[in-house]
């Protein structure tokens, strides 16, 4: 009898055993991250950007490597990575967006007036008279010369000879072709800038001439957001995927925060 209950005790053990290794042999050895080549201070193929930095903290946090799928962050970019499977995770996409299933986001920023210091402006409103006679550049977004929000505001005011635009793609033969906005402050071509408050803190900490950064208000203005929550992306089936990185995140946000703060990214409280 004792036998029995001894061989009947090694059965179960060597069951629970057997279901333990299959359930660490179902874990993916690798994250796989969907990341633009060429995107500073988002990401490069370098690895020096803060969404690689973050995704090393969540590969090393889960016992995975990092492998990606590098893709330009344009038209075409969740269908050609994510989508096709290539990869699993988009680290910066904003809460809510239709492409993707978002998790729960890990920083709020803000858009920002970016201006030389020694310039004298401290604009920090659409609304700042200074603007109708400052030049003024703006992002415009999308293959189709789409407008970002700072462009429609500026024309609900009736300010549009005086607003430069600057493709947000611009030559991908040069590094991080976004920054080309916040080079023309830098060079005075332009007066101030309305740029996304993580582009322009990373490169206001390496300008050459110093660069005063406040954010754009109203935080809201009619239709037009200036403060997004950013989150993660997996496809849309992939709802455990999600809750595993909502635990990560979770978990992780202290030293998420360091990440970004160590970029200069401006953080708004959510």
């Amino acid at each position: 009898m004792k036998r029995a209950v001894v061989l009947g005790i090694a059965g179960v053990c060597g069951i629970a055993a057997a279901a333990l290794s299959a359930a660490r042999s179902s874990v993916p050895s690798a994250l796989r991250v969907c990341a633009d080549p060429n995107n500073l201070p988002f990401s490069n193929s370098r690895g020096e950007g803060f969404e690689n930095r973050i995704a090393a903290l969540l590969a090393r946090d889960l016992g995975q490597r990092l492998e990606y799928t590098w893709w330009a962050q344009r038209r075409g970019f969740v269908r050609n990575t994510l989508t096709a499977g290539s990869c699993d995770l988009i680290v910066g996409v904003p809460s809510g967006y239709g492409m993707v299933r978002t998790t729960r986001p890990y920083y709020r920023s803000t858009y920002v007036f970016v201006a030389r210091h020694d310039h004298g402006l401290r604009i920090s409103s659409l609304d700042d008279p200074a603007l109708r006679t400052a030049r003024v550049g703006v992002h415009l977004i999308g293959d189709d010369y789409a407008n970002s929000p700072a462009a429609y505001s500026l024309a609900r005011r009736g300010l549009t000879t005086n607003v430069i635009g600057y493709t947000v793609y611009g030559d991908y033969a040069q590094p991080n072709p976004p920054a080309r906005l916040i080079d023309a402050v830098e060079k005075g071509d332009i007066d101030v800038a309305v740029a996304w408050g993580p582009l322009a803190g990373y490169f206001a900490r390496t300008s050459p001439v110093p660069l005063d950064l406040r954010p754009v208000a109203p935080q809201h203005d009619g239709a037009m957001t200036y403060v997004f929550d950013i989150a993660m992306g997996v496809r849309h089936r992939d709802s455990t995927r999600a809750s595993l990185f909502d635990r990560e995140i979770a978990r992780l946000q202290p030293r998420i925060d360091s990440i970004l703060e160590s970029y200069g990214v401006p953080l708004v409280k959510r």
